[in-house]
């Protein structure tokens, strides 16, 4: 029996049973619809791309998978190589793993650990933001902020180590004021915070988190997971703010792969580089690397370039704004809209009941949590459909 997630198993609805998907649909037995959340933000060229497609099949009639382990192959050297000339400044040097939570850990633990090989042992704290959400697994779960996920922190009792802030440049300031000879690291994902509620906050305390963790010399991890590839409508937040380390998961293999990567500048590798044993780096998913995953990621980034995707997220962010003008009920609190992605925020969760299945029924398929209805679309929508979905989203409230 398949155990899902984020669902009490006694009470849960039935799934809705996919037996196809091209483009922006999926296909059940009796409906089409347009996916409106991208399968968790990572469809961003829709299903079943050819280009996509093939580069998986390339790849798999040579090999799908060997270890980095004394190991290396054609397609992950060519990532790490396009992944280095791609991205912004001295973002050089990448650890692959297979998923996003992880590439967090990672993160986390590089910025610990760069400390520790400097014998700096009092650089023990993390700086964090409220609402912030880095994923399932334990350190993502304790650097976010978020009880309906991670509840089950509760059981050790007060975090000690991870101090969390809202995105105040004034409470910023505060917090490096009063514990900077103590934190590693400061992360945040930028812009917009995405489980945490699809928060979106501005530029300029990016900037300023910026100037304190030079002044402090604290690392800056940015999780754009997430918001990376386009979702903010910045290419990356990155290219705005340069982090110390990036991670970026979901959409670099088009939604194809679970594959991640935690992205480190020269200061951070060069705090690892040395001939001390002890000093390296010990860490190594069994999947990173994966010759799969880095062939459909180098193609996906090839689509990215070449189709000018931030022109069409533009388009996308001009299309919802235009139609979500003017939304307004008594239930909603607040309408939000950056990039590609729309949130309307309402007052109570049970305002949402049943959305999902009138979604459904206008084939929109659209998953709502908490008091969040949202789209995140794939890139590659027309605008008669982007229109369905924000009008479905629209007449939720015109019942």
């Amino acid at each position: 029996m398949i155990w899902y997630p984020y669902q009490q198993m006694k009470t849960m609805k039935t799934p809705y049973k996919i037996i196809d998907a091209q483009g922006v649909f999926l296909y059940t037995e009796d409906q089409k619809l347009i996916d409106s959340v991208s399968s968790w933000w990572s469809v961003i060229h829709g299903y079943k791309h050819p280009v996509l497609t093939e580069a998986i099949k390339a790849q798999a009639d040579h090999f799908s998978h060997v270890m980095l382990g004394g190991l290396t192959h054609e397609p992950v050297q060519k990532l790490a190589d396009k992944l280095a000339q791609w991205l912004p400044g001295d973002l050089d040097y990448c650890f692959f793993s297979d998923s996003g939570s992880v590439a967090v850990e990672v993160a986390l633990k590089m910025a610990l650990q760069y400390y520790v090989n400097q014998k700096d042992w009092k650089r023990t704290k993390v700086l964090s933001l409220t609402h912030a959400y880095h994923g399932d697994t334990f350190k993502a779960m304790e650097v976010g902020d978020d009880e309906d996920y991670h509840f089950i922190l509760e059981a050790y009792g007060e975090k000690k180590d991870v101090i969390h802030i809202p995105t105040q440049i004034s409470a910023l300031e505060e917090a490096f004021s009063r514990y900077h000879e103590e934190l590693n690291c400061m992360i945040v994902e930028p812009l917009l915070q995405g489980a945490g509620g699809m928060r979106m906050y501005d530029v300029s305390f990016l900037q300023r988190a910026r100037q304190l963790c030079d002044e402090y010399g604290v690392l800056l991890i940015f999780d754009e997971v997430a918001t990376g590839f386009g979702r903010t409508g910045n290419r990356f937040v990155s290219d705005l703010v340069q982090p110390d380390i990036l991670v970026l998961g979901k959409a670099l293999t088009g939604g194809y792969i679970g594959h991640a990567v935690t992205i480190a500048n020269h200061r951070v590798y060069n705090g690892f580089y040395g001939d001390e044993p002890d000093k390296a780096l010990m860490h190594g998913p069994t999947f990173m690397g994966n010759a799969l995953a880095c062939s459909v990621a180098l193609k996906s980034i090839e689509l990215f370039e070449q189709g000018d995707y931030l022109s069409k997220i533009a388009r996308i962010e001009e299309i919802t704004k235009r139609e979500m003008a003017g939304l307004s009920h008594p239930q909603i609190r607040e309408v939000r809209i950056m990039g590609g992605c729309v949130c309307v925020e309402v007052r109570g969760a049970a305002s949402l009941q049943g959305f999902q299945q009138f979604a459904y029924e206008r084939g929109v398929f659209s998953r709502p949590f908490l008091n969040y209805m949202y789209a995140m679309v794939p890139y590659v929508l027309n605008e008669d459909e982007l229109v369905q979905v924000l009008t479905v989203m629209k007449e939720w409230f015109r019942q």
